[in-house]
């Protein structure tokens, strides 16, 4: 495959492109589900394809083939050129591409135990059991289990004369127990909401889980939160879990430090952002506590990969420094017009799609505290734990969200007791400002979101985010109705 877009490439600079890029990619899926021990569905699926980017002057051209033929090739990047060369009519301004070496390289997930070798009977008769086993509890109603794999085998060239190919594997699941009662319903979930944890990493990482072992606990609490009360609205010291935290920076600012919408090329659909270019290295987003990086090097972090989608390598920057707002998620393209290099930030989540700016793995950096420690601080608060909803407006300042427990700290001390519905909002950067302190390396972990949204046509991408709990000072917690 590697001649034939080799072929492709000199065939585009013959007819004028001034930059092209060709991803051949294989992607290989496979995804449980189980509800109450039954097996609901399991899928298997194939997708491959040819993607081909074409710069023209100033205008880009994109356009993809699931035909591997040449003249189907040929005519696929033709397509893209004759996009491009409309593009440039309309085109208003210069495009210049960051310089990036030239790399001619291989890279390969941090994978143990290939998933895909493990047999369909040992993943559904794990689900099974950890469903069967949170139906034990008699107020749970409903108790599912689910899995997910996908194997990318993905070879990128360009015309500047990088050759590089990827093999990634993403692994993940997750359990939830729905119980019910006169005063509701009410949803505990492990060890994430809304699908579990994932990682580039293999059958190792659901190994790692236990998810047996925590079934039980995750049905008794959301027994025990069918009765529970619910929080007196007020202003309260809180602690925000790891799974929590991973959400509240993947809003409010991995989104925001996108390039692209502080730029105005999301407007339109995913909105901008508050970080606009005055603010970069004067905006006190946080605390001196605050220090997030944006880092695709992390072993399994579902946002690690060797080189992003426009052959630029693998790195890590920092977004906020000592609390300090310090840096954007770029492309070749937006890096360009700071004067920067590419920080490695341009993904597409298929062949089918060019790449856009999107999240790596975007971190919030352990402290030195246990968490014990940070518990020890507060009068009488909250730790708040694993996402139920959420809500943030286009410029990702205003926020809210809402978690699935709450557990009571009283005389710096976890008392047992448990409440419902706790929902916490704020303005992003007095948020930040309010965090005084940070549980170490040992409680930091590196949390998978698969289902990252953006662009138009929408791309569906898995990013990562590390984090410890956190403490913060007197935010504002109500009710979720």
């Amino acid at each position: 495959m590697q001649e034939k877009l080799e072929k492709l490439l000199n065939f585009l600079v013959s007819k004028g492109a001034r930059y092209a890029d060709v991803r051949y990619e294989e992607h290989a899926r496979q995804e449980l589900f189980v509800e109450n021990g039954v097996l609901k569905s399991f899928t298997h699926s194939v997708d491959v394809g040819t993607g081909v980017r074409v710069l023209y002057e100033n205008g880009w051209g994109f356009a993809a083939t699931d035909e591997r033929g040449d003249s189907a090739l040929e005519r696929t990047a033709l397509k893209a050129l004759e996009i491009a060369i409309a593009s440039n009519k309309r085109a208003n301004k210069e495009v210049k591409l960051a310089p990036e070496p030239v790399h001619r390289a291989a890279f390969k997930s941090w994978v143990m135990k290939d998933p895909f070798l493990i047999s369909d009977n040992e993943k559904i008769e794990l689900l099974k059991s950890a469903t069967l086993k949170m139906k034990e509890n008699p107020r749970v109603v409903r108790a599912t289990g689910s899995m997910s794999f996908r194997k990318i085998d993905k070879l990128f060239l360009n015309t500047e004369g990088s050759v590089i190919y990827q093999e990634i594997y993403v692994t993940g699941a997750g359990i939830e127990a729905d119980a019910l009662g006169e005063a509701g319903f009410q949803r505990r979930s492990y060890p994430a909401s809304f699908g579990g944890d994932h990682a580039t990493r293999g059958w190792e990482f659901i190994e790692e889980m236990k998810l047996l072992d925590h079934a039980p606990k995750v049905a008794e609490e959301a027994a025990m939160l069918v009765d529970a009360p619910e929080i007196e609205p007020g202003e309260y010291d809180v602690i925000i879990s790891g799974n929590q935290l991973a959400l509240q920076i993947h809003e409010s600012c991995g989104h925001p430090s996108e390039l692209d919408r502080v730029m105005g090329s999301e407007l339109s659909f995913a909105g901008g952002s508050f970080l606009t270019l005055d603010k970069l290295g004067k905006l006190k987003y946080g605390s001196e506590h605050v220090n997030i990086t944006a880092d695709a090097t992390i072993a399994g972090g579902l946002g690690s990969f060797g080189f992003d989608d426009e052959g630029v390598e693998a790195q890590k920057s920092y977004i906020v420094q000592n609390g300090l707002f310090v840096g954007y998620l770029m492309d070749r393209q937006t890096a360009a017009e700071l004067g920067l290099r590419s920080n490695g930030a341009a993904r597409a989540d298929s062949w089918s799609h060019p790449p856009i700016i999107r999240m790596t793995n975007i971190n919030l950096l352990p402290g030195n505290c246990t968490l014990e420690e940070l518990i020890a601080g507060i009068d009488y608060g909250f730790l708040l734990d694993t996402n139920k909803s959420w809500s943030i407006d286009d410029l990702r300042l205003n926020f809210q969200f809402a978690t699935e427990i709450a557990y009571e700290i009283k005389g710096g001390k976890l008392t047992g007791k448990i409440f419902k519905n706790p929902v916490y909002y704020d303005i992003t950067p007095n948020f930040w400002n309010k965090c005084d302190g940070i549980a170490n390396e040992s409680y930091w972990h590196v949390w998978g979101v698969p289902n990252c949204g953006k662009g138009q046509p929408m791309q569906v991408m898995h990013v990562g985010h590390g984090t410890s709990p956190a403490r913060f000072r007197r935010v504002k917690v109500g009710v979720r109705r």
